[in-house]
């Protein structure tokens, strides 16, 4: 029943946006026609597709996805693109789910009451999804924030080598997922290398043969955009008309330094929300789509961070950030908005008291046994505590 609910809450802000989405859709169709040209075009797709056209500020996993659409019209392949895009939405809030059920094994967590938790937090994402995904039509935000999710998921299974691959798929669809890479330190220590490894290696199978056969790729690094009235980067000193020389790196650097302090102080749930507090606090741009990966942190933190039935996260989040672009005139005033969710999520994700901290170590052929149904184990009526210590 909350799938359920939770479909049918996805395909009405699906139909209610579609007629007018896909604005962002033709950089996507342009970079999946460009990088299947190869040899066979005029020289500027293939591996030459970033020193030609640094403007595609997308990863490589975004265009070989994109391009599979590239057969049919443009209308239908939009619309194709924005009804997948969508359905992995609905896979994200159960990935989510089912991390939260394998988190709390063991706890004596009410299985009935994290189901009303992630259909909660689950109704305040899905329309910030449909705005990414079906308004925007951002497959590569889609995509990164997709294989985090997924990442997460493998990282409650304590499977390191998955955790790798899926957090490098991440960057190879969206560079700015570097700032979840910290995930990688919530699993035990001696499997952090076997991680990296997987991580590094997929990376450079996706981005070296770019930069080998066109060193001018490097220019796609250094494209700016406008330095918007609204975003939090102006209160923070940056006035330039476009993107500052050290906003990208700062943004990096912030996003990796937040994840990292969080699972040191066994926070691991809240890394995702910080990386996107990151990139929305240092970046010229203010599109609403940025606050979808702000959603995917709360949902992930409300449902695996905390255990209080209303996940009050999810919904300020979709509040303040969403619904201040339509009540909030001023554009200065937006960005002061901006900066204090920042300011307040971090603090709270950071140093608000939570309950002792628990090692992340394999499932059991038991504890996988036990996990079952979309949202993990199946609930037993005559059990209050079906996750009882054992």
């Amino acid at each position: 029943m909350h799938l359920l609910l939770l479909t049918v809450w996805t395909v009405l802000w699906f139909a209610l946006v579609e007629p007018n989405g896909g604005f962002s859709w033709h950089y996507l169709r342009t970079g999946g026609e460009l990088i299947y040209q190869g040899a066979s075009g005029d020289g500027t797709g293939g591996l030459n597709l970033y020193a030609h056209h640094p403007e595609l500020q997308m990863g490589p996993i975004s265009f070989l996805v994109a391009g599979l659409f590239n057969p049919f019209s443009e209308h239908t392949g939009q619309f194709l693109s924005a009804a997948f895009m969508s359905a992995l939405g609905l896979v994200i809030v159960v990935l989510a789910g089912r991390s939260a059920a394998i988190h709390f094994l063991g706890t004596g967590t009410n299985h009935q009451r994290l189901r009303q938790r992630v259909l909660i937090a689950g109704a305040a994402f899905i329309p910030m999804w449909i705005e990414v995904s079906v308004r925007f039509g951002h497959l590569d935000d889609v995509l990164a924030l997709f294989f985090t999710a997924l990442a997460v998921w493998f990282l409650t299974r304590c499977n390191p080598a998955a955790v790798g691959v899926c957090l490098a798929l991440a960057m190879d669809s969206k560079p700015t997922a570097l700032a979840f890479v910290p995930l990688i330190l919530a699993l035990p220590r001696d499997r952090w290398l076997r991680a990296v490894l997987w991580c590094a290696a997929l990376l450079a199978v996706a981005w070296l043969p770019f930069f080998v056969a066109a060193p001018d790729s490097f220019a796609a690094a250094k494209f700016t955009i406008p330095n918007n009235p609204a975003s939090a980067l102006r209160w923070l000193g940056g006035n330039t008309p476009v993107t500052p020389d050290w906003a990208r790196p700062a943004q990096a650097a912030l996003g990796l330094t937040l994840g990292a302090v969080a699972v040191w102080r066994g926070r691991w749930a809240g890394v995702v929300l910080l990386g996107a507090n990151a990139r929305i606090l240092l970046d010229p741009s203010v599109y609403t789509y940025y606050t979808a990966s702000v959603l995917l942190g709360t949902l992930l933190w409300d449902v695996c961070g905390q255990r209080r039935l209303v996940p009050w996260w999810s919904w300020i989040a979709l509040i303040v950030l969403y619904g201040s672009v339509f009540v909030v005139p001023d554009e200065s005033a937006k960005g002061l908005i901006r900066l204090g969710f920042v300011a307040v999520s971090t603090a709270y994700v950071l140093f608000w008291p939570q309950h002792r901290r628990r090692r992340r170590k394999p499932l059991t052929e038991e504890d996988e046994a036990l996990v079952q149904g979309p949202w993990g184990p199946m609930w037993d009526p005559n059990r209050t505590r079906p996750w009882a210590a054992r």
